[in-house]
């Protein structure tokens, strides 16, 4: 059985990622990219689906963990009566074939130890051929697939697996690497261990030495960066929601998707969390994958591309793995990235024009790439959608899909008069009046002044307080105040946000669908900052930081019951908005840097 989902740690290279137990097995890894089939896909199924553990024999009396200063260099320290050991995990980003390298250090007295490497290709199905070459390293094959460990430790095979027993004294260090490539390719050439962990903890020091972020709680929000970071695909820029699949939003339920994706605007909230923080480069090679993958008709835009750009997201079922504590389907692939998602042109414009605003140069076809996109959604802004949440089924006219038009010709009109672009200004001033006033008579309820969900509706959902943030109406609105005071009644439970209304009980759901969802509480976090609530907001805050594990990872979702943490892990929507609620609560405390409206606060 996996460990709680909370219990695990990220270790990645910019190419792929690695979730690692407290009790040191590595239990999912798609190799060699995030949307990759996985080798090790214990998180869903058992041992037999993948997994590398390397572990005390004896069972230790204490075991705890960090990393490494501002990397993203795992420590699990182990205590056990004979001694102790440290177990030091990374990736280091050289750009090339992906290895783990996994270093057993020495602290004190003897301690033996076991390693047990299950490799199963093709998320759990492949069992590959493994054979020892002349120089001792095992070579594991199978179709185009191949992983090589090096280790001095002797190895052999036992029911398919690879095991080993070794000692390790104070004052030693004993390497594992493993290294990925594909399998018609020559063998990868060994690499320095000493030299990969040095180099990785120069990569990691210097990329976070570039923050910028002023507030308290710098380690926990370091941490949220390192992770966004960790979630870009560095030879695209593209950047994933996380790197896992399935993990569900309610324990043994069915809402079990694949996040190993670009979702246009999870990355977007992305770049404008880490340029806030003082990452550039990241936010230009965003944008060049950005203009690749929406390249041609504006009308086949997609919500969501693969690492490379690709459009075709097919969603399966993978049928022999269990799943996360017996959740299924496990599903692969994503069917949203064919839904209307309205709300995306609103979130790339006002990236846009944040990063104009923050003189990033941007490609010159740019605001000709806009022009098109708001020639296309001029046509298109009152058609229904399957809105922020990606609700199956029929469209509706979600009302935070229709603001989220609003801010598209918002930015456009406010990018052409303050950089001087031509564009028909009179044509999208009359649009934004337009959609303004449809929003405001169609999806406004004057009876118990709130906003609702959608046109029609008489329930709620939590992305409404956005509307602020992205200055739609000024906080002290009535309709937002109302809004605010609708949500605190119906939409929190024990101290969380839900994302959907518990009142709305859909023929194919059973309340309650899934946990609270960590970015909506802290988005409700924002919107008291905005209405100068401040001691609500750092309440909702700190509340949330608290539940974060041990090394500062956060889930989608919370289980309040259960007190788990759900849904995919990590989760950059839940560090997006956990790092904008710092900055918000800072500017706020500073009022010389003025809280900034935009769509992803």
């Amino acid at each position: 059985m996996s460990s709680l989902i909370e219990d695990y740690a990220l270790i990645g290279d910019c190419l792929t990622a690695a979730l690692v137990s407290r009790t040191g097995s590595i239990d999912w890894l798609c190799w060699p990219c995030f949307d990759s089939d996985a080798c090790f896909a214990a998180l869903l199924g058992s041992r037999d689906h993948g997994r590398w553990q390397i572990f005390p024999k004896a069972k230790p009396r204490a075991s705890s963990r960090r990393y490494r200063g501002e990397t993203l260099i795992l420590e699990t320290q182990f205590e056990c009566d004979s001694g102790v050991v440290t177990l030091i995990d990374f990736m280091p980003p050289r750009g090339e074939a992906s290895d783990i390298v996994r270093l057993v250090r020495g602290e004190a007295g003897t301690v033996t130890m076991g390693m047990e490497l299950v490799l199963r290709f093709g998320s759990g199905t492949n069992i590959p051929w493994v054979r020892k070459l002349h120089d001792g390293t095992t070579l594991a094959v199978a179709g185009p697939d191949m992983v090589v460990l090096r280790t001095p430790v002797k190895t052999h095979g036992e029911k398919m697996t690879t095991v080993a027993e070794f000692e390790v004294k104070a004052g030693e260090t004993v390497p594992f690497v493993l290294t990925y490539d594909a399998s018609h390719l020559p063998v990868p050439r060994p690499i320095d261990v000493d030299d990969a962990l040095a180099g990785t903890e120069e990569f990691w020091t210097d990329w976070s030495s570039r923050s910028t972020f002023k507030g308290k709680h710098r380690e926990l929000i370091q941490r949220s960066l390192i992770t966004l970071k960790a979630l870009t695909y560095a030879p695209t820029g593209g950047i994933v929601a996380a790197p896992t699949t399935s993990l569900p939003e309610k324990l043994g339920g069915a809402r079990n998707w694949d996040y190993r994706y670009c979702w246009l605007r999870d990355a977007t909230f992305t770049l404008l969390a880490l340029m806030d923080s003082g990452y550039r480069d990241e936010a230009v090679a965003w944008h060049h994958w950005l203009l690749r993958a929406v390249a041609g008709a504006p009308s086949d835009m997609q919500i969501m591309y693969g690492i490379m750009g690709q459009r075709r997201l097919l969603e399966w079922e993978a049928d022999w793995l269990p799943g996360y504590e017996g959740a299924r389907p496990v599903r692969f692939g994503n069917a949203a990235h064919a839904q209307l998602q309205l709300d995306v042109y609103g979130e790339l414009m006002d990236v846009f024009h944040q990063s104009r605003a923050m003189k990033i140069e941007l490609d010159g076809e740019t605001w000709a790439v806009e022009l098109e996109f708001l020639k296309h959604l001029a046509k298109i802004w009152d058609l229904p959608d399957s809105g922020l949440w990606e609700r199956r089924g029929p469209g509706r006219h979600y009302v935070f899909s229709k603001v989220m038009c609003w801010v598209a010709f918002d930015r456009g009109i406010t990018s052409a008069e303050q950089f001087g672009y031509r564009a028909p200004l009179a044509e999208w001033r009359a649009l934004r009046e337009t959609i303004h006033a449809d929003i405001c008579a169609n999806g406004f309820d004057p009876v118990v002044n709130t906003f609702v969900e959608s046109y029609g509706a008489q329930t709620l959902d939590a992305s409404l307080l956005l509307l602020p943030a992205v200055g739609f109406l000024p906080p002290t609105d009535s309709k937002i105040v109302g809004t605010i005071a609708a949500i605190e009644q119906h939409l929190m439970r024990d101290g969380f946000v839900l994302r959907h209304d518990p009142r709305e009980i859909r023929p194919d759901e059973a309340e309650p669908i899934e946990g609270a969802f960590l970015a909506c509480t802290l988005w409700l976090a924002d919107a008291y900052v905005l209405a100068g609530r401040l001691d609500e907001a750092r309440e909702l805050f700190l509340r949330v930081a608290g539940i974060a594990n041990d090394v500062g990872l956060l889930a989608e979702e919370y289980d309040s019951v259960a007190k788990r943490q759900t849904g995919n892990f990590p989760q950059a929507l839940t560090h997006i908005a956990l790092i904008n609620t710092a900055q918000n609560i800072y500017a706020a405390l500073h009022p010389a840097k003025p809280v900034v409206q935009r769509a992803a606060k």
